[in-house]
C-alpha cells in the first residue's frame, strides 16, 4: 500500500460514472473506498444497491447522483430518481441544477426544485449536494447560485459534473465560499488529477473533492511518477 494522506483521503468522493463502467469496475472502486477511508464512493444510480452491498461494515457511505450530468430533467423526475436511489442504499446524493431554467432566470423554479430534494434528503437522513455546473456561469451567476442553494437548505454546494469544458478552478471555489455561509460546504470536481491541484482547492475552499483518480491525490508527485 502506497504511502498516502488520510486527512486528504476523508476528503475525496471515490468517483466511477462513465457509461461503459462495469460491475467489476464498481466493485473494484468499493474495496479502495474501504481500503483507504475515502469520504464516499460515487456510482451511477444504477450500481447504488451494489455500492452498498460491498461497502456494508467499511465505514463509507454511497453517494450518487440525480439529474446527471445535464439537469434539464423534470422536478419530478428527478424526485423519483433521488427517491429510488436513497432506497437502494444512497446516503449522499449530487443533483444538477437546472442550467437552462437558471439561465433563463426562472430562480424560484430552481430554488423549488433544490428544496425539494433537500427535503427528501433531510428526510432519509442523507446529504444533498447541488451542482450548478460553474463553467457555465459567470461569476455573478455562480454567485445568485449559491445564493439559491442557501435559501433551498443545500449541505453543498458542488462546482461540476466532469462533463463541462472545464471542471472546478481555484478562483470558482475562493468565489464560491466568500458567498456561501460557513454551514454550506463546498465540492470541487472535474479535472482534479494531482495531489497539488486537490491540496490547492482544499486551501481555497473546497471541504469536498470528486475525483476518478482518488489514489493518485493522496501521493506526492514523485510517487505518483514512480507508481504510475
Amino acid at each position: 500500500m502506497p504511502t498516502a494522506a488520510p486527512d486528504l483521503a476523508a476528503r475525496i468522493d471515490h468517483t466511477l460514472l462513465r457509461p461503459d463502467a462495469t460491475r467489476e469496475q464498481i466493485a473494484q472502486l468499493c474495496a479502495e473506498a474501504a481500503q483507504y477511508q475515502f469520504a464516499s464512493v460515487c456510482v451511477p444510480p444504477c450500481y447504488v444497491r451494489l455500492a452498498a452491498e460491498e461497502l456494508h461494515g467499511s465505514g463509507v457511505p454511497v453517494c450518487t447522483v440525480v439529474g446527471f450530468p445535464l439537469g434539464y430533467q423534470l422536478t419530478k423526475v428527478k424526485f423519483f430518481e433521488a427517491h429510488q436511489a436513497l432506497n437502494d442504499g444512497a446516503k449522499e446524493v449530487d443533483m444538477v441544477i437546472n442550467v437552462a431554467a437558471f439561465k433563463s432566470g426562472r430562480l424560484s423554479e430552481v430554488e423549488d426544485e433544490v428544496g425539494e430534494l433537500a427535503e427528501l434528503c433531510h428526510f432519509k437522513q442523507a446529504i444533498l449536494k447541488v451542482i450548478i455546473e460553474t463553467a457555465l456561469l459567470t461569476e455573478e451567476e455562480i454567485i445568485q447560485a449559491c445564493q439559491l442553494c442557501t435559501e433551498a437548505g443545500a449541505d453543498f454546494v458542488k462546482t461540476s459534473t466532469g462533463f463541462a469544458s472545464r471542471g472546478a478552478s481555484v478562483a470558482d471555489i475562493e468565489l464560491m465560499r466568500r458567498h456561501l455561509p460557513a454551514h454550506i460546504r463546498i465540492k470541487a470536481s472535474g479535472g482534479i488529477r494531482t495531489r497539488e491541484a486537490a491540496l490547492a482547492l482544499v486551501a481555497a475552499g473546497a471541504d469536498r473533492l470528486g475525483s476518478s483518480n482518488s489514489i493518485a491525490l493522496l501521493l506526492p508527485a514523485d510517487e505518483t511518477s514512480a507508481t504510475s
